[in-house]
């Protein structure tokens, strides 16, 4: 899997995750310079990273191993915050709902296996490399992954325009917060599994909210109720 950008590069070091090869800029140069030179290097034109790269490479892109995802029924949850995406497909989306979990302190992402964007370049480069702090499930079915969370005793909170006042329900506990796909929202038989559906209400004249920054409301008013 490729991954571009400084301070993904950086991200990918510190965390010693494997990497095959470094494609460099040539007369890069950065705070860093001295880790890379254990690496298999490769020097390239601006031009050729450009297009390689499509120009967002920062001078700097690496080859590492494919990201390794978290079986849901090995993890053990206690007092855990969940964050559940319903077919979210846009990877800038991904990528920054991943960056908000990761400072909100959340303990595992989950995403199903079809019709969803899955890890890549793009997801890493707009989660700014907090992925590589993250856990991420993917499950064949959202359906059964929330009958499996309820029996770990977890509260379902799904989001949609019609509901209570986000900061009306309480985050306390093991809880998940589901995301809805970008268009259509959650899915008919997702919601009707949920426990309570959170509602951030409108003032202006747009019904709807990104996926990314709504999940970002109502997850930090979540970390806030669980804190009280």
């Amino acid at each position: 899997m490729l991954v571009y950008g400084k301070n993904v590069a950086l991200e990918v070091i510190n965390k010693n995750i494997k990497i095959n090869k470094v494609y460099l800029q040539e007369n890069f140069n950065c705070d860093f310079f001295d880790k890379l030179k254990n690496y298999n290097l490769i020097t390239m034109r601006k031009n050729d990273m450009d297009r390689k790269f499509k120009g967002l490479h920062q001078g700097i892109a690496l080859e590492i191993e494919d990201y390794k995802y978290t079986d849901i029924k090995s993890f053990e949850f206690n007092n855990s915050l969940v964050v559940m995406l319903d077919h979210i497909e846009d990877p800038h989306n991904f990528g920054a709902i991943i960056r908000t979990c990761e400072a909100a302190g959340v303990d595992l992402i989950i995403i199903p296996e079809d019709r969803s964007v899955s890890i890549n370049s793009t997801v890493i480069k707009t989660s700014v490399g907090t992925l590589f702090n993250m856990k991420i499930a993917k499950v064949n079915n959202l359906v059964n992954a929330i009958k499996y969370l309820k029996k770990q005793g977890f509260w379902v909170v799904g989001t949609d325009m019609e509901g209570t006042d986000y900061d009306k329900i309480d985050y306390k506990g093991n809880t998940c917060i589901i995301c809805g796909n970008e268009g259509s929202g959650m899915s008919r038989l997702v919601r009707e599994n949920c426990d309570f559906i959170a509602t951030i209400n409108m003032l202006g004249d747009v019904n709807s909210l990104n996926a990314s920054v709504a999940t970002g409301i109502i997850l930090f008013e979540a970390v806030k109720n669980r804190r009280d």
